[in-house]
């Protein structure tokens, strides 16, 4: 199996070349493009996902829906679907990209660093889901204000999704989303 690329971005988010995703995280991650997506179904419920344990980053812990990093050339929201699918072996019904400029960094406990350019989706779910196990351990469907509370304890969640609930909210989230905020 080919390894995976992620794009490389300069500080301005244009891309100045690729890399193998098994060798961008470490200590001194260089800025990349990711994504964030945040799953709901049909009666306004968010999925939260627990990292499976042998995660490269963040292994074990509680977080939004999925995330991935688009290939080269791919475009962000064909990368969502995709990952949908790999991850969650879910299909999308609808994607809306709520923050697009999205950007983050941060330190895990084992010093691996997460830098990334990383639009944020809400996209509403088409059918059911099927985790796969490399990707996630565990996963439960839970109201907004669940979510909100998790995030503002700040060791509940990962650090991305800490960030990324407020702003969701100060966004305005999908009417699908039925959130009340």
């Amino acid at each position: 199996m080919s390894d995976e690329q992620v794009v490389l971005l300069d500080p301005d988010g244009s891309s100045v070349g690729t890399a193998a995703k098994s060798t961008v995280h470490h200590g001194d991650t260089p800025l990349h493009l990711g994504f964030s997506c945040y799953l709901f179904d049909s009666s306004g419920r968010v999925l939260l996902t627990r990292r499976a344990l042998g995660k490269k980053t963040w292994p074990g812990v509680w977080t939004n829906s999925f995330c991935g990093h688009p290939a080269p050339g791919e475009d962000v929201t064909d990368a969502v679907h995709r990952r949908a699918g790999r991850e969650l072996g879910a299909a999308l019904a609808d994607v809306v990209c709520v923050l697009p400029d999205f950007r983050y960094w941060a330190r895990a406990a084992d010093g691996t660093v997460e830098n990334e350019i990383c639009p944020v989706f809400c996209a509403l779910i088409d059918g059911t889901v099927s985790p796969a196990p490399d990707e996630v351990m565990d996963l439960e469907w839970v109201e907004w204000s669940d979510l909100r509370s998790a995030a503002a304890l700040r060791w509940a969640i990962s650090p991305w999704a800490q960030s990324q609930v407020p702003l969701l909210e100060a966004a305005g989230l999908p009417g699908w989303a039925r959130v009340a905020v």
